[in-house]
């Protein structure tokens, strides 16, 4: 495979008609590998009839167009969420993201925020997964590791580290440390109840008197 990861988005308008599509309007997909990757088609249903046996495309399924939503804040001082951290691992291409884009991809499909399309096995073995953006419309191609369980725990911590549960941690930690600090350095100034008498002596009691 040229690339085990990708991200290819919808189109608004049918790739043969070029009809734009309607809210709610059924329509199919199409991957094509080819030297330059992955290239999708979206297309009406019209358009649709004979164009399966046409492209022989590496995966193929029917979906529905939902209007794109605005596009978001790209806010740098945002929190990392799951899906901005896995676009970020796509882009950067690195074969080390591929556990941790895997876990990424679990997480959001339980989210209900992907929605896996297809499975595909290569000849060589190779497993990707094709899942789809329910709002966007994307496509995410995805490689499966095939992890082991003695290795899932760790890629799970580290995704979680990614996410800033890492730095959570370390915060409640200084926090906590702070806060003992505080309590040592109150109770070094108080008083105790059974502290030693001060060295002006006591009045007698009235029965212990002299006449």
């Amino acid at each position: 495979m040229a690339q085990d990861w990708d991200i290819r988005p919808r189109s608004t308008l049918c790739s043969d008609c070029e009809k734009a599509f309607e809210n709610n309007e059924h329509y199919y997909s199409a991957l094509v590998h080819g030297e330059e990757g992955y290239q999708r088609g979206d297309f009406c249903i019209g358009c649709w009839v004979g164009k399966e046996a046409e492209l022989q495309p590496y995966s193929a399924w029917k979906g529905t167009f939902i209007v794109p939503p605005e596009k978001a804040d790209d806010d740098p001082l945002k929190k990392e969420t799951a899906e901005s951290l896995l676009r970020r691992l796509i882009e950067d291409e690195s074969d080390e993201n591929a556990p941790v884009i895997f876990i990424l991809v679990v997480m959001l499909e339980r989210k209900k925020t992907l929605v896996e399309k297809d499975v595909k096995i290569d000849e060589d073995g190779t497993v990707h997964r094709v899942y789809e953006h329910r709002q966007s419309g994307e496509t995410f191609i995805i490689l499966d590791p095939q992890l082991k369980l003695d290795k899932l725990q760790e890629v799970q911590i580290r995704v979680a580290d990614m996410l800033g549960a890492k730095e959570s941690r370390e915060s409640k930690s200084e926090s906590g440390k702070q806060d003992a600090e505080t309590d040592a350095e109150s109770d070094a100034g108080e008083t105790p109840e059974n502290a030693a008498p001060s060295d002006e002596a006591p009045e007698p009691e009235e029965n212990d008197k002299r006449t």
